[in-house]
């Protein structure tokens, strides 16, 4: 099997994580793919990250008429923060039938691999898929993109990249749709509609559960 591994924060989940996630199931045939919704995230924690059961409710709607994505509660259950390389590892050791793994993140992502706890040890084990935004002849790929891949050893290889432990990255480009978790938070707090930028059920489930509501203040307003 070919199996995806896409984590996150997912504050909220919203069409840009969806589309992504498709475009390179199909680009690269992936049976299937999981996302992982993180518990408590090493690199980004600020007052607006809603529970992580309600970050975990809200992917199962988004996904769940997808019968490609599955979701892992995985980092959710763990008491400690959120590390890529235990979600891997568990992955790694939990399915017996043979797997290719494609661990999935964005650009963004990407350049800031080499701040991640056991980097070098991550990319040693499974093959990465960097969705990217197209902005020319250059996939949308930044300098600090171009680093990463210099910093661990990728060189061109036809239509993807490997490294001297035989395991492949791949550049992807996907629909870029101009949505952010950070603006549909605000929308959310100040009472604006989300429809449309995240899925019905998860604009739905915000509501009703009063996700990233607190009092506006003037600078909101602005």
């Amino acid at each position: 099997m070919r199996i995806g591994l896409y984590g996150g924060t997912f504050n909220p989940i919203h069409m840009g994580h969806l589309r992504a996630a498709e475009e390179v199931r199909e680009a690269m045939g992936l049976d299937l793919v999981y996302f992982i919704p993180a518990g408590t995230p090493p690199h980004k924690v600020d007052g607006e990250l809603a529970l992580a059961e309600h970050r975990l409710e809200m992917v199962r709607l988004a996904t769940k008429n997808n019968p490609y994505f599955m979701i892992s509660d995985f980092e959710v259950r763990r008491a400690e923060r959120s590390y890529t390389i235990d979600t891997l590892r568990f992955f790694l050791s939990s399915l017996r039938q043979r797997t290719e793994w494609f661990l999935m993140m964005g650009i963004d992502a990407f350049a800031e691999l080499d701040t991640w706890k056991a980097a070098d040890e991550l990319t040693t084990l499974c093959n990465l898929v960097v969705h990217t935004r197209d902005s020319g002849d250059n996939l949308g790929v930044s300098e600090n993109a171009l680093g990463s891949i210099k910093r661990f050893q990728y060189t061109k290889a036809d239509d993807h990249y490997t490294n001297p432990n035989g395991r492949e990255l791949y550049l992807v480009k996907t629909t870029y749709i101009p949505v952010s978790a950070t603006a549909i938070r605000r929308a959310a707090r100040l009472g604006r509609s989300i429809r449309y930028l995240v899925p019905l059920e998860v604009a739905d489930y915000i509501s009703r559960q009063r996700l990233y509501r607190r009092e506006v203040t003037d600078r909101d307003q602005r």
